[in-house]
C-alpha cells in the first residue's frame, strides 16, 4: 500500500508535467515586424532626420523618458512600430510583433505598462503576506517561519525585477528578471521539500538532510546562472529548468495538501491544490497569445494578473498550516 505522499505523486505528476511542457514547448511564431521593409525604411528615415549632429530636426525627449534611457534611435524605433502597426490595422492586415514583443503603447515611458502594474500587484501580494500573515500570525517558535519570511522577501525582489524589465527591456534588466525568477522557482521547490519532509526540525537527522538539500539547491542555482551568464544565454534551457523545478514543487505541495487533509479534514488543507491549478490556469493564457487589447493588455500581462490571488491564498494556507501544527504539538505536550 502506498503512503499518502506516494499516492499524490502518482496522481499529480503527469498533469503538471504535460501541461507545462505543452505551454513552454509549443511552437511560437517568429517575430516579423522588425524585418518588414517598410519598418526598416521608417527607422532609417527617422534617424536621418532626427538623430545625430547633422539631423534636420532634433525633437527634444521629455525628461521622464530620458530618465528611463530613451534615446533618439529608440524613440525612432518605437514611433515607427506605432506607425507601421496603425497602417497595417487600417489596411486590414494582422498586427505583428517587433523583436519578439507586441507593439504596446507606452505610458510614462514604460514599454509594457500593464505588465508593470500587475508585477507590482504581485509585489504587493508578497508584502501583504509578510506583514499581515507570516510575521504577526505564525508563532516565532514554528521552525518553518524563517523559510516563509525569506519566501516573501525573495518574492518582493523577483517582482521588482519583473516590473523593471517590463518598464525597459535591456539585456541587464532581462537577465536580472530571469535570474530572480529562476531563484524564486528553485526556492519554491527547496522550501516545499523542507516543509513536506520536516527538515526544519531541530534533530540531527533533519539538520543533516537540510544541509545536503541546501547545498544541492545552491549548487544547482550557481550552475544555472553560470551557464546562462558565462556560457550561453539559452532561452529553451532556461524554460525547461524552470518547468522542471515548477513541476517538482507542484508535486510536493499537492502531496503535503493530501497529507494535511487526511490529518485535519479541513478544507484549508487543500488550498495548495487550488493554488497549483490556479497558477496553471493563469499560465495557460500564454497558449492563447493575442495582439494586445487597446495596444496595452496581452496574454502575458494577464498571466501576471492571474498570479496575484493565488499568492494571497497561499500565505493564508501557510498561516493555517503553521497554527495547526503548533496546536497539535501543544496538545501532545499537555
Amino acid at each position: 500500500m502506498k503512503s499518502p505522499s506516494q499516492g499524490m505523486l502518482g496522481r499529480f505528476a503527469p498533469l503538471p508535467l504535460f501541461f507545462l511542457a505543452f505551454i513552454f514547448l509549443a511552437p511560437a511564431a517568429a517575430s516579423i515586424g522588425d524585418q518588414l521593409p517598410e519598418f526598416k525604411k521608417c527607422v532609417e528615415i527617422c534617424k536621418y532626420e532626427n538623430c545625430g549632429p547633422d539631423a534636420l530636426h532634433q525633437t527634444p525627449i521629455p525628461l521622464h523618458r530620458r530618465l528611463l534611457l530613451w534615446t533618439c534611435p529608440s524613440e525612432c524605433d518605437y514611433t515607427c512600430q506605432q506607425i507601421i502597426t496603425a497602417q497595417r490595422i487600417e489596411s486590414g492586415q494582422p498586427v505583428v510583433q517587433f523583436y519578439g514583443k507586441w507593439p504596446f503603447v507606452r505610458f510614462l515611458g514604460m514599454q509594457e505598462p500593464f505588465s508593470v502594474l500587475f508585477s507590482l500587484g504581485n509585489l504587493a501580494a508578497h508584502v501583504y503576506g509578510l506583514r499581515t500573515q507570516v510575521r504577526p500570525r505564525i508563532p516565532a517558535a514554528f521552525t518553518m517561519r524563517p523559510f516563509y519570511e525569506f519566501l516573501a522577501k525573495l518574492g518582493m525582489v523577483t517582482w521588482t525585477f519583473s516590473a523593471i524589465f517590463h518598464t525597459r527591456d535591456f539585456q541587464i534588466t532581462e537577465q536580472l528578471d530571469y535570474f530572480a525568477a529562476g531563484a524564486s522557482v528553485l526556492y519554491g521547490m527547496y522550501y516545499a521539500a523542507v516543509r513536506l519532509f520536516r527538515w526544519d526540525r531541530p534533530t540531527e537527522t533533519a539538520r543533516r538532510a537540510l544541509r545536503r538539500w541546501t547545498a544541492l539547491c545552491l549548487g544547482l542555482y550557481i550552475c544555472h546562472v553560470g551557464y546562462l551568464r558565462l556560457w550561453r544565454w539559452d532561452y529553451t534551457y532556461n524554460m525547461l529548468a524552470c518547468v522542471l523545478c515548477g513541476v517538482v514543487q507542484n508535486i510536493l505541495w499537492c502531496s503535503l495538501a493530501w497529507v494535511r487533509y487526511r490529518q485535519t479534514r479541513q478544507p484549508w488543507a487543500l488550498w495548495p491544490v487550488v493554488v497549483v491549478f490556479w497558477v496553471l490556469g493563469a499560465m495557460s493564457l500564454e497558449l492563447f497569445d493575442f495582439p494586445p487589447l487597446w495596444a496595452a493588455i496581452d496574454a502575458h500581462s494577464l498571466w501576471h494578473l492571474g498570479t496575484i490571488p493565488p499568492a494571497v491564498l497561499f500565505y493564508h494556507f501557510l498561516v493555517k498550516d503553521a497554527q495547526d501544527v503548533m496546536a497539535r504539538s501543544a496538545r501532545l505536550k499537555a
